[in-house]
Order: structure tokens, then sequence, then C-alpha cells
């Protein structure tokens, strides 16, 4: 009988590394593919957002890098959303963030609220957890007003957006949204086109 229970463990952990490594090659295949229509010379951006603001929080880098982009190309001021309690990507940690989306009892925030009255454009940014928008994200949204202005969203995954930019629509407070963009986890070799996907996103946007 033990037999068959060690049997019966092996091959569910054999199919669920196949099941993953498929999951993995389609992903890859994927990006490759969209990449490969951003390929080529580093694209300009043209577009005037007037004066502009970057909102994000990034939690292993990659939200910061798209943020940095975004900052440099149209010469947008920057604010990072900080938890107070320091998060990491442990496996327990990620059951953690279920249970806060479920009860919406989202992280508290540290440093103040910044001041988008001065600011025509607000592009605002996180992960996606849980194929919705990180908590952090959640619990910036609560506490902010963006008063009428024009607010662009955009995220980071491995894959999957989920319903993020649905629910960071429902909750920018009066926000204009404006179309959002999403950036997948990529490795280096796509560095430069992913720069020309932030610039074609951005050029495909309206002005002030």
């Amino acid at each position: 009988m033990l037999k068959i229970v060690i049997y019966v463990l092996i091959a569910a952990v054999v199919a669920a590394a196949a099941g993953g490594g498929f999951h993995l090659y389609r992903v890859a295949a994927k990006n490759k593919e969209e990449m490969s229509r951003y390929a080529g010379q580093p694209v300009e951006v043209t577009r005037n957002f007037g004066k502009t603001l970057v909102v994000y929080y990034s939690l292993t880098g990659h939200t910061r890098a798209i943020a940095e982009k975004i900052a440099a190309k149209t010469g947008a001021d920057m604010y990072e959303i900080k938890t107070k309690e320091k998060l990491n990507g442990t496996p327990w940690f990620y059951l953690t963030l279920r249970k806060q989306l479920k009860a919406k009892n989202y992280p508290e925030l540290s440093g103040d609220m910044p001041d988008f009255g001065t600011y025509n454009t607000i592009f605002v940014g996180a992960p996606v957890w849980w194929y919705t928008m990180a908590t952090p994200l959640y619990a910036f949204l609560q506490k902010a007003d963006f008063g009428g202005k024009r607010v662009v969203p955009f995220s980071t995954q491995g894959s999957n957006v989920g319903t993020y930019f649905a629910d960071f629509a429902k909750e920018a407070r009066n926000a204009k949204v404006l179309e959002g963009a999403s950036f997948n986890n990529l490795p280096a070799e796509y560095a430069q086109a992913e720069d020309n996907k932030v610039s074609r996103w951005l050029n495909d946007l309206p002005e002030k």
C-alpha cells in the first residue's frame, strides 16, 4: 500500500513539473512573438503630456524599471508607494496576500501622499498579484483622489494581467483613466524591444 502511495505522489510531482514546464514554454514563445514586433532602432517619444508624475509600487524591481523608463521618456517626477512593513516574496506571503484581497485589508503605507493638483498626467503602476492589483496599490487608491486628472495605469506580471485594469478603473477615484499597458517579466535580451514598447504605447496616448 505504501508503495502505491509513493508511486501516486511521484506521478503527481512529475505531472505538475511537466505542466509547469509546458506553461513556461508557452509564455516564452508568446513573449518572443510579441517582442519581435518591437525590435529595431530606438523609438522616440513625441507626445507632450504636460507636467507628469509616475506613481509605482515595486517588489522585485521590474515595475520600478518600467516606471523609470516612463519617467525618462516624459520628463516626469516619480513617487514610490512604500509599505510600513517590508514585504517579501515567500510562498506563505502570497497566501497572506490572498487573504488580504478577500478581506480588503491592505497593508499600511508610509510617507505622505503626492499632491496631484500640480500635474496634467499621472501614470500609476504595480505588479499583478493573484490576477489583480498588488495590495499596496489597492491601499494607495483607497487614499487617492485624482481630482479629474488624466491617469494612465500600467502593470507588470509573469504572463497574465487578470482583472488588473478593470479593477484599477473601479478604484481610481475621480480619474480620467486612459488606456494602460502591461509588461511581462522578460530576460535582458528583450531590453531594447521592451523600451520600444513603452515608447510606442506613450505615442499612442492623447496629449494633454
